[in-house]
């Protein structure tokens, strides 16, 4: 049986490997203290399994979890206070991307669909197989779809050293820098609210103000308030705790009835709706037009800004209409 702890393990080696990297490299001012950002993050991944065994009272190697939180408080410093830098890519000149992008053509796009398609294939064929950890095909299967993408790509460009795509996803980590990781700290900031009772708190006020019975407003008031939250806390993950607590489940499903997985996974995809309309969404909307050296930073936003209102819309329909 394939774990999901063993693809948490490949991508923290993964995340050392590139520490190393940037040790070595003088081009970048800062590669020791971003060497071990990034170092000290991979190796949280191996270490936070036996934080959740000793959580989990597993039988397990455990480990404390008070390391894992200086670890965490460390990464908070080193990333708050800047010290995060990057180095010169190397690569080929404009001349030979340029020779190389004619020669591969519509190729290119071609490692990026072998990631869904094994994903779906791991979580549709293979789900029941027992070769997956139970209720973990469709992560494992991104995985997999990963690592087979990138054996793809390889040998459709005729790349033969796997230091190559490893110093590439370096650069590339680089200039994402730390916005990589706000979508999992906004995700625990999401579940943090919820622990604090925040979404007890909407809820209340919610059921004040709705009328009884009112399951229209009621949709309004989840999918509307998903979006918000979402723009407010750049995430979707950390406001469908809130939300969902708040109203999706005591007022949509419990009271009304509604379809479970149709009222959340609409629930979401509202919240998704509000992912194209904030800066808080930095890795989504900011980090790209700096990748992209656009002149206006929110240039990503105000392009998506009618896409994410019409697809608040249709969300508040839909649910409305075909989730009770």
């Amino acid at each position: 049986m394939i774990k999901v702890e063993w693809l948490y393990w490949l991508i923290g080696l993964v995340f050392v490997v590139m520490a190393v990297q940037m040790a070595t490299d003088r081009s970048n001012p800062k590669r020791w203290t971003s060497a071990a950002f990034w170092g000290l993050l991979g190796l949280t991944f191996p270490y936070g399994t036996g934080v959740a065994n000793a959580t989990a009272g597993n039988g397990d190697w455990t480990l404390p979890a008070e390391p894992l939180g200086v670890a965490v408080l460390t990464l908070i410093v080193l990333a708050g206070f800047n010290f995060l830098g990057k180095g010169v890519p190397v690569t080929t000149t404009a001349e030979q991307r340029d020779a190389s992008a004619t020669r591969l053509g519509s190729k290119i796009f071609v490692p990026a669909l072998t990631i869904p398609l094994v994903a779906i294939v791991c979580a549709s064929v293979l789900d029941e197989s027992g070769l997956f950890e139970t209720g973990k095909a469709t992560l494992l299967g991104l995985g997999l779809g990963c690592i087979a993408a990138l054996g793809v790509g390889m040998l459709i460009t005729g790349e033969k050293k796997v230091s190559v795509p490893l110093h590439s996803g370096r650069s590339m980590l680089e200039a994402m820098g730390s916005a990589l990781l706000l979508p999992q700290l906004l995700a625990v900031l999401g579940s943090i609210f919820a622990a604090a009772g925040v979404g007890d708190q909407v809820g209340r006020i919610v059921n004040d103000v709705l009328p009884d019975d009112s399951r229209y407003l009621a949709v309004v008031a989840y999918c509307v308030g998903m979006f918000l939250f979402t723009v407010i806390m750049g995430n979707a993950f950390a406001a469908f705790p809130v939300m969902t607590a708040a109203i999706g489940w005591p007022v949509l499903i419990q009271q009304m009835h509604g379809n479970e997985p149709a009222v959340l996974a609409i629930g979401m995809l509202a919240g998704f709706a509000g992912t194209l309309c904030t800066p808080m969404a930095a890795n989504f909307n900011i980090v790209p037009a700096t990748l992209l050296e656009l002149k206006d930073q929110y240039g990503p936003i105000k392009a998506q800004l009618p896409t994410g209102i019409a697809l608040l819309g249709c969300c508040t329909v839909i649910m409305a209409l075909f989730a009770f």
